[in-house]
């Protein structure tokens, strides 16, 4: 079995200081990188760029709502025309620091607040994968189970990877319950069980205590989430005692 393991990060700002983006890249395949709205900023947007060609770890873009103050975790009231644009603006911003160290972005996974909206409603999710077929048609979108972005991308034949979460809850529906701030992980090893469960078996406990399927193509551990290292490396061990392969989409 194989599955990709993702992460969002470079999402440090100016003298601020998010996440162990460097010790996070030895136990992942796919990095979602900051493009500058809700996090991040140009040095950090090309330092982590480096870094993933260093690692061989495949980039891909993290576009947010411009809320720098909010992380990107609050709700805008945006136009398709808008969301468009922000969504071009910020990949466009990252492909240039992609192209000076010679490698592609391979996929796009929006943030926070707009990842949630577009999930949930198709006239949120329709202009962001339109901006995103104005690029690359076959650029590879990450998205929840079940959701509207999953819908309308297999209408427009863009490439899906379906996500889930190690480091968040999941509901009855398999989207991942969104929070302001990280929780704080007790178990690292229960929550490299449920990972691998998630990803051999198909299933997953939810929030209400319901056991749900649920399909696990790349699964996301938060750079901001207090203690990511030592997820990172509870899971990759656990993948690998278990004979699952952590690579790319």
């Amino acid at each position: 079995m194989k599955v990709d393991i993702n992460c969002d990060m470079g999402e440090s700002f100016g003298l601020y200081q998010l996440g162990n983006d460097e010790e996070m890249m030895k136990y992942i395949s796919s990095v979602n990188i900051a493009c500058g709205f809700h996090a991040g900023d140009p040095s950090v947007m090309r330092r982590t760029v480096q870094l993933a060609k260093q690692y061989g770890v495949s980039v891909g873009a993290h576009p947010g709502f411009p809320d720098l103050l909010g992380f990107g975790r609050r709700y805008m009231n945006c136009t398709p025309e808008e969301i468009q644009d922000y969504v071009i603006y910020q990949i466009g911003a990252l492909r240039e620091f992609a192209n000076i160290y010679g490698v592609e972005i391979n996929h796009c996974k929006p943030h926070g607040a707009l990842y949630i909206a577009a999930m949930e409603d198709e006239k949120i999710a329709r202009p962001l994968l339109e901006a995103i077929a104005q690029i690359n048609d076959q650029m590879i979108v990450y998205a929840l189970n079940n959701s509207a972005v999953v819908m309308v991308a297999d209408q427009m034949g863009i490439p899906v990877a379906k996500e889930v979460y190690s480091d968040r809850e999941h509901k009855n529906n398999g989207f991942n319950v969104l929070t302001r701030f990280g929780p704080t992980i007790q178990d690292f090893e229960a929550a490299a069980a449920r990972v691998v469960r998630m990803v051999k078996n198909g299933k997953v406990i939810t929030n209400t205590g319901e056991d749900i399927d649920i399909q696990a193509d790349t699964v996301c551990i938060h750079g901001d989430t207090p203690g990511a290292p030592q997820l990172a490396r509870a899971i990759f061990a656990a993948l690998a005692e278990n004979g699952i392969e952590i690579v790319a989409r």
